[in-house]
């Protein structure tokens, strides 16, 4: 098994049971353009901090598994031109032992993470039933992994160009609990509401770490626990907009399969939107990076 090599500040505050939060990587290296992935990482650092929390981004950087990262490394993901794969957990093993280079995505992450010992993890967007399931078996690993790893994940609910019910349909057979914070509707990213209601709702970090400290201390199994957290009102994009360009992102990607889906679509949606996405993107990861850090400080308590 690959140790993850972990920072000294981020392995103190393990030892010390302060409140650590995972932070992905792929948003950095595939989800943001250059320049603004880089600020954005200091930003999401930079939040998780203010909350009282250490944050802890992971890569996957020659072979070796890392959790938290130095600036250098940092810029080192952030930079194209060093061309990181978008790593899966079923990628985790390839890359270890080939030595390569990777950004970790919400299944990785989640599980590299939780083999460290941090169990709070934030990020922008589940990934989930892809629409035409039924025919591609196009599913997400981000569900099974969340089914079998003992984490909090924190995020703007999935994306629109995804089959939501489907989604929360999978969650529920995979006894994976879905919390709703201050909202009694599932959000689909770029809009605060899905349709969809959520099967529990939370309105204070505290109330979120009382359900997921229950959960793991509890409850038989293994299952980790969803926080949605919808994007701030004020970033939430026009409904118009996101429906035309949800119209146009599908047809585009109507012959894209797999992990290629999402940055098929955000790249879309970045170009087509005037920038909206991008500033809904950020707006979005911050948020759920600040609660996640609020709640793991309640969980350290």
């Amino acid at each position: 098994m690959s140790t993850p090599s972990i920072t000294d500040e981020v392995r103190t505050a393990l030892a010390e049971n302060r409140p650590v939060v995972a932070l992905e990587s792929t948003i950095l290296s595939h989800g943001l353009p250059p320049g603004r992935n880089r600020e954005v990482a200091a930003r999401l650092e930079d939040v998780v901090r203010k909350a009282g929390a250490v944050p802890a981004t992971i890569a996957v950087l020659g072979g070796v598994p890392k959790v938290g990262l130095t600036d250098a490394e940092l810029d080192f993901v952030c930079d194209p031109a060093n061309d990181l794969v978008k790593l899966s957990r079923r990628d985790l093993g390839a890359a270890y032992a080939l030595g390569r280079h990777g950004a970790t995505t919400v299944a990785s992450t989640s599980a590299i993470a939780s083999q460290a010992g941090v169990g709070v993890f934030a990020t922008g967007g589940l990934g989930g039933v892809h629409r035409g399931a039924r025919e591609t078996w196009d599913v997400s690993a981000d569900l099974d992994v969340l089914a079998t790893t003992p984490i909090l994940v924190v995020c703007s609910g999935v994306k629109s160009i995804l089959d939501i019910a489907a989604t929360l349909e999978l969650l529920e057979t995979r006894s994976v609990p879905v919390l709703g914070y201050r909202t009694d509707s599932f959000p689909a990213f770029y809009r605060r509401e899905s349709g969809h209601t959520v099967p529990w709702r939370v309105d204070e970090p505290a109330q979120a770490a009382a359900v997921v400290a229950a959960h793991f201390g509890q409850v038989p199994g293994t299952s980790g626990v969803l926080l949605a957290n919808p994007i701030p009102a004020e970033f939430e994009m026009d409904l118009d907009l996101h429906d035309r360009l949800l119209r146009e992102g599908l047809e585009k990607t109507r012959d894209v399969h797999g992990k290629d889906v999402t940055p098929a679509l955000l790249e879309h949606f970045h170009t087509a939107s005037g920038g909206v996405s991008l500033d809904a993107n950020e707006a979005l990861v911050l948020s759920n990076a600040a609660l996640a850090a609020e709640v793991a400080v309640e969980l350290a308590k």
